[in-house]
């Protein structure tokens, strides 16, 4: 055994990021654990400036949280979606404990630099204070006369699939829609995120047809860059055979019949007739071959004089691999979009057929399995649309979570004058009109959404801002008295505790009453118990033994502030610590 390789092996598969050629690049490996190496001696690497501060961005904790929004969503108490406003480096970074490595397919368009999109500016002292900043404007340009227009692009893009790659199961795959600019720039940053073995494809996407202007040549074409989490654990992107035989229905099911498989299997021999089984292919041939037309999975064709066995594949499982040229073409896009009459709001809307090519792929073999596909640069909401309709069509329990900066809408667009003040105001109510239509087709299809919104956290923060004025100095004192701001109610809070103890944002949450206090179950088998209410008295020992009784939780959250006095606080650290349940104080 080689033990060397054989520990690099496992290196490798856990920190694939940290290679370049086959061998282990130390600076990568001392940034990915906040060390950064300035030695500047000469090796293969692919830098530009600001790349050591995308490090610190993506590995600097977030201060915000995600605020729920019942009356935004469509079915927030049952549906499994989610759609997500904020800038997404932040929410990446929140989503990490809750959805790491449980994401199974990620699909991004991000913003093409054409030197006009709007970049993503991010600020590592204060990246809060910079979303709420960002929020208030329209676009941001990137001139080609910058002198920084691939770094710009560079520095918002690197950060991102960082995190992203974190969310990704180990049989995740990852689709970049992307154009010449920066094709070349994303492959390598995605060589070194996901580390080039992991490499699946470079698609080519057809978009558009016939002449046009242009200065040297007719581009109708877009690339998808195509990445595995493990190209070991990756099962192949599928899509439906091409189907050649008879289609019959069986209990519901899809079935076509093969009729040329044994002679693929055995040659010449395999075209003979059934009553010749046993001279061609033998005792244990014609016994297994019996045996499958009594259970079903073989059929006997009548030839006239002879029989064929036929077998029956099922539609559904049956897949073929992919080709490297994929034709959408973006009036597809756009006729999507007039079905729905949006069609005036976007320029460029991905076609569905494309989304729903991809997603289909990635969830080929486990689409009811609740595989969940993240698109973070969600624009018009075409990978929502796609995922509820391909659930229409095959019966998958895909679920969605979509992912947009709530760029505003310049005052001039139809879309504004529409009403629509911001893109996220246009991919929601597109993901409403598109589920209203799907339910009317499929009435099973989770066609709902829960909203939330990135804000600052719902705790209160001191702030450290100096100041000579005594009476702000009185009100910063005075807000520390409680625990959560007074502009937050308790869904605020309960979400927020989702998050910081990992657990998804799907998972259902039920208001119950213990004694006179309002608490909240978490997950089907209360999971966690969360309690902010003081009731009449305060939270007390009785209160802890009955949510303990009735409940059986693994954990329990309440605000320190709500128990009665410091001896019911002591008296219910002692309960939980008998029945070995954990207890958290906010």
């Amino acid at each position: 055994m080689d033990i060397e390789n054989a520990d690099l092996e496992k290196f490798r598969a856990v920190f694939p990021q940290c290679f370049s050629e086959g061998k282990i690049d130390i600076s990568k490996l001392l940034a990915l654990f906040g060390q950064y190496d300035d030695n500047e001696f000469e090796k293969y690497k692919f830098e530009w400036k600001g790349k050591s501060e995308c490090y610190r961005i993506a590995g600097k904790r977030s201060t915000g949280t995600l605020r729920p929004c019942p009356d935004e969503s469509v079915n927030f108490d049952t549906t499994k979606n989610m759609y997500i406003e904020g800038d997404n480096l932040e929410v990446l970074k929140l989503l990490q404990a809750s959805y790491y490595r449980k994401v199974k397919m990620i699909y991004i368009d991000p913003p093409y630099n054409t030197g006009n999109d709007f970049v993503y500016e991010d600020d590592f002292a204060d990246p809060m204070s910079k979303y709420k900043e960002i929020t208030q404007q329209t676009t941001k340009s990137n001139p080609e006369t910058m002198g920084r227009y691939h770094t710009n692009w560079l520095n918002m893009m690197y950060p991102r699939l960082r995190l992203a790659s974190n969310l990704l199961r180990n049989d995740g795959v990852i689709f970049i829609s992307i154009d010449d600019n920066e094709v070349d720039n994303t492959k390598k940053i995605c060589n070194e995120v996901f580390g080039e073995e992991n490499f699946v494809a470079q698609f080519i996407v057809v978009r558009s047809e016939g002449g046009g202007l242009a200065k040297q040549a007719v581009i109708g074409h877009d690339y998808c860059l195509v990445y595995t989490k493990s190209i070991v654990n990756f099962t192949p992107l599928g899509r439906p055979k091409d189907i050649r035989g008879k289609i019959v229905t069986i209990n519901n099911e899809d079935y076509w019949i093969e009729t040329d498989w044994l002679r693929k299997e055995f040659g010449k021999y395999g075209t003979c007739p059934y009553e010749d089984i046993i001279k061609y292919l033998g005792v244990e041939k014609k016994a297994e071959i019996d045996k499958g037309l009594e259970d079903n999975k073989y059929i006997l064709i009548d030839k006239g004089e002879y029989h064929i066995v036929g077998r029956y594949r099922k539609v559904s499982e049956d897949s073929s691999k992919f080709y490297t040229i994929l034709k959408h073409l973006n009036k597809n896009g756009v006729n999507d979009l007039k079905e729905l009459d949006m069609s005036q709001y976007f320029d460029f809307p991905k076609p569905i057929s494309l989304c729903k090519e991809l997603v289909l792929g990635a969830t080929f073999f486990d689409k009811n399995d609740s595989p969940i596909v993240l698109d973070f640069f969600s624009g018009s909401a075409t990978t929502a649309h796609a995922v509820m309709q391909l659930n229409a069509e095959d019966g998958g329990n895909r679920q969605f979570i979509m992912v947009q900066l709530p760029e505003v809408c310049d005052e001039k667009t139809e879309a504004y004058k529409s009403g629509y003040k911001n893109i996220c105001e246009i991919g929601k109510e597109r993901i409403r009109r598109a589920g209203t239509k799907i339910h009317e087709q499929n009435d099973s299809v989770d066609t709902g959404f829960k909203v939330f919104k990135l804000d600052t956290s719902n705790l209160v923060k001191w702030d450290s801002t100096p100041t000579e004025d005594a009476e702000e100095l009185t009100q910063r004192m005075s807000l520390l008295k409680e625990t959560i701001k007074p502009d937050r109610n308790d869904l605020d809070m309960v979400y927020e505790t989702m998050l910081k103890l990992g657990i998804p944002l799907d998972y259902k949450v039920t208001e119950v009453e213990v004694n006179d206090k309002k608490a909240y179950s978490i997950g089907e088998d209360c999971l966690v118990l969360i309690c902010l209410d003081y009731g009449k008295d305060g939270i007390t020992a009785e209160d802890i033994k009955t949510m303990c009784d009735d409940y059986v939780p693994a954990k329990i959250v309440a605000s320190e502030q709500a128990f009665k006095d410091d001896v019911a606080l002591s008296n219910a650290h002692y309960i939980l610590k008998d029945r070995q349940i954990e207890m958290k104080l906010l």
